[in-house]
Order: C-alpha cells, then structure tokens, then sequence
C-alpha cells in the first residue's frame, strides 16, 4: 500500500521500535512493576494493546520476572545477573533467561500481584499471546510489501536484545555509577534516548520506586520527558520522584539531615568515596604504589558491590596495616554505614550521627573533616 524511499523505511522501523521502548518503560516497569507513575486507563489500555501487538508480553509475567531482579539482584536467584550467569550469557541469551523465569508459577505467584487481570487479559492478551505477533507480521506486508518482513524482523528483536540482552547484561556490568548501590548496576551511557532512559540502570536501582531516572543535570531521561508529557495530556500522575539533595550550613544534626541521609545512604556512600577515601588514597599513598594498584585499591575501598577475594583482602589488610589515616577514613565509613542501616533503631540517631560527624571533625584529616562538615547540613529539596 505504500510506496516509499529507504530512509523513510528506516525512519517508520526506528519509530515503531521507539514506541515499543515507550510502552516498555512506561507502562511495564515504571507504571505496573514499580507504581512510580499512575496511568489512565486509555493510556494504559493502549500501551498493553501495542505490547501485546509487537512483542507478545504479558504483563503479569514481565512484572513478575522484573521485581524477582530486584528481589534478589546477583545472586543465584537473580533471573538474569551477569555476574552470576556471565555477561556474554546476559547479553545474547537474555531473552531465553526471561522466558525461562517468566514460565515458574511460583515466581508469577510470589511477585505478579497487582497487575492486570480483566476479561480481554485472560481471553485474549494471555491466552492467544502469539495472535499479536501475527497481526503486526500481516500488518507490515500489507503496509510495505516484501520491505515489510524486515521491518517485523527488527520489531521482534529490538525488545529481546535491547531491553533482555544490553540493559539487564551491560546494565550491570560496564558504565558508570552514580551511586553506591549493594549491587553491580551501572549507568551505560548519560542519554537514554535508545531504550528510553533505562540506559541509566544505576539510578534505577538507587532509587527504583522513582519515576525519573535522570539524576544528574547532564542526565537525559527520554522516557520521563514522555512521562511528563503525559502528564500535561492528563493520562498519567506520577506518584513517586528520587529527592533532589543539597547542603545548607547547619551546626548540628537534626531530624531532617537524618532523615536525608537515610534516604539517600547510596549517595552519601558515592560522596564518601569520591571526597574522602579517593583524596586521602592519593594523597598518603601516591608514590609509594604503582598507578593501577591505586586504582584497584580505590575500587576495592569505595564499591558497595565488591566481594573480595583472599588475595585481594591480603592486599587491601597489607595497606591499612602499614597507613593509619588509610585506616581511619575506612574505619569511619563502616561506622558511617552501619548508622545508616534500616534495622538501627531510631531513637537517638540525630545523636550518635552528630558524635560521628564530631569524631570525624577531630581526626585531623582534612577530607574527613570537610565531608563531616557537609553531612551536617545534608538535606532534600524539592524536585
């Protein structure tokens, strides 16, 4: 039916490949599996009609597969961690991990609750899952002719690879991190324009009931700016946003800066690595080791999501053995951490919070007196 040049072709496959992103982000995991997003029914109806039409997804069971991830990230339940499965696994057999949770009643069971369970989601969306796929396959014949059947080929594998394969295999494995999450997630890139913002998985995972994923200024969530959009329509309520955090000069700790900091412990770990442990290693160090031990030394000092190994313990022991303010500034992160912990009771936490900034202070280290400083007037803004 329809006569056009190559480039258009290209143009209409990266614009249906780009809604089928959209309905991922959108509807999947920030409305259904995390409720950072409330979407109205002709919203979310359409996102599930065209999910059902280009990838054959159900709900229930991408939900379900998604929050187990989280339940249990890298660890042998994980449905699909690299560190665990391995990375060339991940990334080229992702889609065979999902379906292989996707079919353990006991993982629908346990964490598919809440999602959609209407009439046409029984009798058509789940029973004739495949019908959709058929469909669309008839729909770009009819539309394009023989260029048709390519551009159903990409429909069907930009989900598997993009969304199965990089962001849950790369996702956590290669990239940058933003925060200092027990986890192995990474930030692959700072513009989410391919997979709709859930290139920046480290975020994700710092704050996953958020509905943003950009937290930094130079961060671009394509799939927020959606979300946004959406909202202006008055189809979609976001419910749920990461805090804004900032500093204001305070003498004391208070509820507030507690509250702060509990709220946001991954990113005071992030700020503890890069403004105390990363200065004093360069500093007390810097010529008494080679470049690339520093580095590993650095790492093994400041990840959240490291598991040592003997070796490596040796080397990290060997090294605050021998420097004390090396030592100190470690010793005061795991104080640090273990204030944060949820299981720590509350009462007088303003207090014993307050003696670790003043014990920090009077180290006479420099960057553990600065940090100190600043934790004191740590506090959220308004996003």
């Amino acid at each position: 039916m329809l006569d056009l040049s190559p480039w258009a072709y290209i143009a209409i496959t990266l614009l249906l490949t780009h809604v089928t992103v959209a309905a991922t982000t959108i509807f999947l995991h920030r409305h259904q599996a995390h409720r950072a997003v409330e979407l109205h029914p002709v919203a979310s109806h359409f996102f599930r009609f065209w999910l059902w039409l280009t990838t054959g997804t159900v709900t229930r069971e991408w939900v379900a597969v998604h929050r187990k991830h989280h339940a249990h990230c890298e660890t042998e339940d994980d449905p699909h961690s690299p560190q665990v499965k391995g990375i060339s696994t991940v990334v080229f057999k992702g889609a065979r991990l999902y379906v292989h949770e996707a079919r353990k009643a006991e993982t629908l069971e346990d964490f598919g609750k809440g999602t959609p369970d209407d009439w046409i989601e029984k009798n058509l969306y789940t029973r004739f899952r495949n019908v959709g796929l058929i469909l669309m396959a008839l729909i770009d014949v009819l539309l394009f002719g023989w260029v048709g059947l390519l551009i159903y080929a990409v429909q069907i594998v930009w989900i598997p690879f993009w969304a199965a394969g990089i962001i849950n295999g790369v996702g956590h494995y290669w990239g940058y991190r933003s925060f200092e999450t027990d986890d192995a997630s990474r930030n692959i890139v700072p513009v989410g324009l391919i997979m709709g913002g859930e290139e920046l998985h480290n975020n994700h995972h710092a704050y996953r009931q958020s509905a943003r994923f950009s937290n930094k200024w130079w961060e671009l969530d394509i799939g927020w700016l959606y979300i946004r959009l959406l909202e202006r329509l008055g189809v979609a309520d976001v419910k749920r946003t990461a805090p804004r955090t900032d500093f204001v000069a305070k003498d004391i700790v208070d509820i507030a800066t507690v509250k702060a900091v509990l709220r946001n412990r991954y990113h005071v770990l992030k700020l503890y690595g890069t403004k105390v442990i990363a200065p004093v290693l360069r500093n007390e160090l810097r010529g008494k080791q080679p470049r690339n031990h520093l580095r590993r030394l650095r790492k093994w000092l400041v990840r959240e999501d490291l598991e040592l190994s003997g070796a490596e313990h040796a080397a990290v022991d060997e090294m605050l053995s021998a420097n004390q303010v090396v030592r100190s500034v470690v010793d005061f992160k795991e104080q640090l951490k273990a204030l944060m912990q949820p299981t720590v009771g509350k009462s007088g936490r303003a207090a014993r919070l307050q003696e670790w900034c003043t014990n920090a202070e009077a180290t006479g280290i420099d960057a553990l007196r600065e940090f100190a400083m600043q934790l004191r007037g740590y506090s959220v803004r308004d996003a």
